[in-house]
């Protein structure tokens, strides 16, 4: 059995140029694409992958006769040298930001209710405080920003946990509770009723979040409590784009955070409709990896969050004592 690799020989012989033909290969799986990429010739990129694995004591790619994928073991290696290649990418840009007099740069992802109220809020107080802080926001669904998140290419991220593995992998620290509401344009039959009875609801086409989004879930659960079908006739999307268009193009109906059509039905473009459907609300806050915490501008946007929220639930406390 070969002896174990140890961090202080691990960083004598690792070089950046290893992790980037890791990853290069890990995503050609082809050695001439690997070597024409990096600008090497295939018998100096073949020497250098044995070296490597005659170093880590395992093969880290499979020679099969057309591709060459990373093997069980290759596949953790390939992980790490793509997470440490997007540190590297995010110290470069950062100390090419502060050489020019800037103040850093965060990478921050938000869910689509998050980027509505809660992320502008914070980034216009941080702002306030930093002018010249860069900052990047990446508005989709949750388990998009988790992947990315893992992968080192978020410093952190406003949203949910989709699967209980995630809890394993990240922090969360809660923002607040995220109410939903079904709506439909102005115009839909079903506006004439104080109350839409649940049998109704079958009846029309619905915009729908893809299954196995926190929000389908919550809908189909609300649903299965209600003993009634999931909605058939239905268009499945993540793009707040499409759910504005698609809702004022035609008769259907939409769950959606009210926070996101708050201005619609503020307006009366959008009506509520009533319903014995019981939407519960699920909650969202911010995901960080474990076992690294934020530094310098990512921690105090992350504390720009946490006080906002603190003061929502507490202005929110206020007007439910003087009702």
């Amino acid at each position: 059995m070969p002896s174990d690799i140890t961090h202080s020989s691990f960083c004598n012989w690792v070089r950046f140029k290893h992790l980037v033909l890791i990853d290069t290969l890990a995503r050609t799986r082809n050695m001439h694409a690997t070597a024409s990429r990096m600008n090497l010739s295939q018998p100096a990129l073949s020497k250098m992958l044995r070296d490597l694995e005659e170093q880590f004591g395992f093969a880290l790619f499979e020679r099969l006769p057309r591709s060459m994928p990373p093997t069980e073991l290759g596949e953790y290696v390939v992980r790490y040298a793509q997470n440490a290649l997007a540190d590297s990418h995010t110290f470069v840009d950062q100390v090419n930001r502060l050489r020019k007099g800037g103040h850093g740069f965060i990478k921050v992802g938000g869910i689509f209710a998050a980027t509505s109220v809660v992320l502008p809020q914070a980034i216009a107080a941080i702002k306030a405080r930093s002018p010249l802080l860069s900052i990047e926001v990446v508005e989709q669904s949750s388990d998009y920003l988790l992947a990315m998140l893992e992968q080192n290419k978020l410093d952190l991220m406003i949203g949910r946990f989709t699967e209980p593995r995630f809890a394993q992998l990240f922090d969360f620290q809660a923002l607040e509770p995220e109410p939903f509401c079904l709506v439909v344009n102005s115009s839909h039959p079903l506006n004439q009723l104080e109350v839409t009875p649940l049998e109704a609801l079958g009846d029309w086409p619905w915009v729908l979040y893809p299954v196995g989004t926190p929000i389908r879930d919550r809908l189909e659960r609300a649903f299965r409590a209600a003993n009634i079908a999931t909605p058939a006739d239905s268009v499945d999307t993540i793009s707040m784009p499409m759910f504005l268009q698609l809702l004022q193009s035609g008769p259907m109906i939409a769950m959606l955070p009210r926070s996101m059509v708050a201005a619609q039905l503020a307006s009366g473009q959008f009506r509520e409709l009533q319903t014995p459907l019981h939407l519960a609300p699920l909650e969202y806050g911010i995901i960080t990896r474990k076992d690294q915490p934020l530094t310098g501008s990512a921690q105090v946007f992350a504390d720009i969050l946490l006080d906002f929220a603190r003061q929502r639930r507490q202005a929110e406390g206020h007007k439910t004592i003087y009702k």
